[in-house]
């Protein structure tokens, strides 16, 4: 082999170089986009009002005064207000333990069912499954006076599992779970029993590892309606002490009289946990969403 010929088979293959071409969005993907950031716009603006409002002087923030987006004199009197209260606080702690029991309770239930009902036979599964599903047609206003004679009855009125337990019931998180283990290959399962793994073992050990996107957003969604729950915890909860916070502020702060930066405040203060929590796990909400449709 020559000297030039050593060069070129030392030297690096020149590689064609590919220029992507920009594509540009059609008609239909342009409107899909603006009316997209539009209702972005429309859904942030009474958030971003209220955050701007609770910065205001109650002067400033009250009704006949020139309304200004951005405040001109930057208060945080409505938040020290609220802590010096100290029952807005209480109020967390009360909707924090009462979701936290709701959603534990309904993962554990929901997934028991949904996993009897994708996994084994029965006499009366579609009917047992049918009558489930039949619950999503009930209204819960409908159950409000039977709920509250046998909690009552039970003496649970005013206590955490008074509040929890009636909101525990979730038709359609056993039917969405249902739908996900149903998806699930059957071949996990079976080399998992060939090692000698029961039920119990085969639903920890290999569906909840799989299944970790949609019960993340089983369980942020089941959060959230537990701490955004008003009629229930109105009818129960008769102490300030054992309200939470959506009660609290719709009954106690009103009594105070309408201080609207107060009001703010304690509005931004409550949805700030929720906020913390979607941008936390927003990633699971997705992909256990997706999953669902998909399967």
């Amino acid at each position: 082999m020559t000297a030039v010929q050593e060069k070129q088979a030392a030297a690096p293959s020149a590689r064609p170089v590919v220029r992507r071409r920009f594509r540009r969005p059609s008609v239909g993907a342009v409107i899909v986009y603006i009316a997209a950031a539009a209702l972005a716009v429309m859904w942030l603006l009474p958030l971003l009002w209220a955050l701007s409002t609770s910065f205001k002087e109650e002067t400033e923030a009250s009704l006949g005064q020139p309304i200004h987006w951005i405040p001109q004199d930057w208060s945080i009197q409505g938040y020290r207000t609220l802590f010096e209260r100290g029952d807005h606080l209480t109020w967390m702690i009360n909707s924090t333990i009462v979701s936290t029991i709701v959603t534990v309770l309904t993962l554990v239930l929901c997934v028991s069912a949904a996993y009897g009902f994708s996994r084994f036979d029965f006499p009366g599964k579609n009917v047992i499954f049918g009558a489930i599903i039949a619950g999503l047609m009930v209204p819960g206003q409908a159950l409000i006076i039977p709920l509250f004679d046998l909690v009552n009855d039970l003496h649970l009125a005013g206590t955490y599992w008074g509040l929890a337990l009636p909101q525990v019931v979730a038709p359609v998180m056993v039917f969405i779970l249902k739908r996900f283990f149903d998806a699930i290959p059957r071949d996990y399962e079976e080399a998992a029993k060939l090692d000698g793994a029961g039920h119990l073992r085969v639903l920890w050990n290999v569906i909840l590892p799989l299944s970790g996107p949609i019960m993340a957003a089983v369980a942020i969604f089941t959060f959230i309606g537990s701490w955004n729950n008003f009629l229930w915890p109105l009818l129960v909860a008769t102490d300030p002490s054992m309200m939470t916070l959506p009660v609290g502020l719709g009954v106690v702060s009103g009594g105070y009289g309408l201080f609207y930066a107060q009001n703010m405040a304690a509005a931004v203060l409550g949805a700030l946990p929720l906020l913390i929590i979607f941008l936390i796990f927003q990633k699971q909400i997705v992909k256990g969403v997706a999953g669902v449709g998909l399967k």
